[in-house]
């Protein structure tokens, strides 16, 4: 064998080994935190209505502040997997509610250059019994110029939020027939 050609392995074992040293040194990435065991054990369910900030409703979109809160209500009930409560203190969880618009329903406008936050929901999942926020989900409302596509990105956001919720409690929505 030529002292190029072994060169040119050794060049190449140098590499590879460099390579693989380099690849062994990429922290990997953490492991996701622990959901709390109360929010997986939970059985019974209240949902607080925080509400809704001013002047997004009727425009831009239609129905009233408790749309939010009923059509969430609604998704839980129909999933039927867990039993919602009309009572917080008959609860293992609170799921606390409220749509928020921090620069009002001014959707995709420019405040200071920068695009304004999105309408979103916020979902606070509170221990009953020591009152503790243990988990806490958003979905923003995407943005949109007519109302009926206002009202289709909201329905969207209130099912999405459901479905967070499903999932991260362990209780998806039982497979439709």
């Amino acid at each position: 064998m030529s002292s190029i050609g072994l060169g040119i392995r050794h060049v190449l074992c140098a590499a590879l080994l460099s390579a693989s040293v380099a690849l062994a040194q990429v922290p990997a990435s953490p492991a996701a935190g622990p959901v709390p065991a109360a929010v997986q054990a939970a059985k019974r369910v209240f949902v607080s209505n925080a509400g809704s900030d001013s002047g997004l409703f009727p425009e831009p979109f239609s129905g009233d502040p408790s749309r939010a809160y009923s059509q969430f209500y609604a998704a839980l009930k129909q999933a039927g997997q867990i039993e919602l409560v009309d009572d917080p203190s008959d609860a293992d969880l609170v799921l606390e509610l409220q749509l928020t618009a921090p620069y009002g329903p001014t959707n995709g406008s420019k405040q200071n250059g920068a695009a304004a936050p999105l309408p979103m929901f916020r979902l606070v999942i509170y221990d009953r019994k020591t009152h503790y926020a243990l988990w806490t989900l958003t979905r923003s409302v995407e943005f949109a110029f007519l109302q009926k596509t206002h009202d289709r990105n909201f329905d969207e956001a209130v099912s999405a939020l459901a479905r967070d919720f499903g999932q991260l409690s362990g209780k998806p929505p039982a497979a439709a027939h």
